[in-house]
């Protein structure tokens, strides 16, 4: 298997080319920056398995036309479709982490299905999600490709987590998906990403549909585990609005998060020009430090009502959200190549078996459970 990284030299991209190296795949890397990529593929070839020598990583490269283990560069730009389908030659699948996403997923998208390879990404971005459904679905399929985007930390535990308690109630009349997070130091990438995630518009999905337009605000307040009393909540336009409905029947579905997550300074932003955001944006550290990173940790809870009024709960906990990405996107595109599924753009739950997955990240430091409630907690 050979994998591509786009956008590998970036915060979260040279997480992902680490985790593929620590698990022996070979790799492209591949961006705008050739310097880069370079330095990284030095990075990564330096500490090549099995203390292999420089004549053996060369013998190396040959049988693998080129492709150490650390990983060759490629430049490519989005701007230059062709060089981006060039980049990707030769490879089985692409991992995209260059963002924003609604500026610059879809020519990545594209040029992957152009190059005959599969393709996950790290985006969190509602309305680049929406429209990869919309609009990739039928090239995808044409060409004999899977596409599963969102595939970090939150979209594809959360998508998951949200079909198994599903499944306790079907059919679902009502269904919340809530987060809570503490000592999340967003990455520079991650604020751009959620800079235009909330100036971009978003979705409701309300009577069984999608609809343009915030929600309705159902859910003022949720009952996390370890929190004295309920914590209140608000809306976030994630992209299970956009994944979850295809796999699970439910009237009405929300995503919140935990409202003090959410800053003042970070709402300031969203009051501010494009232009004096990305100043102060490329000001700020490239992201948490090595030592800092473990320290986010996060909780996720599924909520379901059925329609005769059963209630189930689903829960998940984390923590490292950066390194946690890493992880869940080698994963998803290793099952994409080991465990082929229909061609076309899936949700994770179409694209995974859902507590397969699930337990594979219990090792990484997750817990997840879903269970029936007797007296549960109201979501709201």
């Amino acid at each position: 298997m050979t994998i591509a990284v786009y956008g590998a030299s970036g915060y979260t991209g040279r997480l992902v080319a680490a985790e593929l190296h620590r698990r022996g795949f070979s790799m492209v890397l591949s961006g705008r920056d050739g310097d880069r990529l370079h330095a990284l593929s030095r990075q990564l070839g330096s500490g090549t398995p099995h203390g292999a020598d420089k004549h053996q990583q060369h013998q190396q490269q040959q049988r693998q036309g080129g492709r150490s283990r650390g990983g060759c560069g490629r430049t490519a730009s989005r701007h230059r479709p062709a060089d981006l389908a060039a980049a990707f030659h030769g490879c089985d699948a692409v991992i995209n982490c260059a963002g924003p996403f609604l500026e610059l997923g879809e020519p990545v998208v594209r040029a992957t299905i152009a190059a005959g390879c599969h393709y996950v990404d790290t985006s969190a971005e509602q309305m680049f999600v929406k429209g990869v459904f919309d609009d990739l679905t039928a090239d995808a399929e044409r060409g004999g490709v899977t596409v599963v985007p969102a595939t970090g930390y939150d979209i594809v535990p959360a998508d998951l987590l949200a079909h198994a308690t599903a499944e306790l109630v079907t059919p679902v009349s009502d269904l919340v998906i809530a987060y809570d997070m503490q000592d999340f130091d967003m990455t520079r990438g991650t604020l751009r990403s959620a800079f235009a995630m909330m100036t971009s518009g978003q979705l409701s999905y309300v009577d069984g549909e999608w609809r343009p337009g915030e929600p309705p605000t159902n859910h003022t307040s949720v009952a996390f585990p370890g929190n004295a009393g309920p914590t209140p909540v608000m809306n976030w336009p994630g992209c299970e609005i956009v994944t979850v409905p295809h796999h699970v029947r439910t009237g009405q579905l929300s995503v919140v998060i935990n409202a003090s997550a959410a800053t003042p300074e970070f709402f300031q932003l969203l009051q501010m020009p494009v232009d004096a955001v990305a100043e102060i944006v490329n000001g700020l550290p490239e992201g948490p430090t090595e030592a800092r990173r473990p320290a986010a940790a996060f909780t996720i809870v599924a909520d379901a009502v059925g329609s005769d009024g059963r209630r189930a709960r689903g829960l998940l906990q984390g923590r490292d959200i950066y390194g946690c990405t890493a992880v869940i996107a080698v994963e998803a595109v290793r099952r994409l190549l080991s465990q082929p599924v229909r061609p076309g753009v899936l949700a994770p739950s179409e694209a995974y078996g859902v507590a397969d997955f699930l337990d594979f990240l219990v090792p990484y430091g997750f817990s997840w459970s879903v269970e029936t409630l007797q007296d549960a907690p109201s979501p709201a």
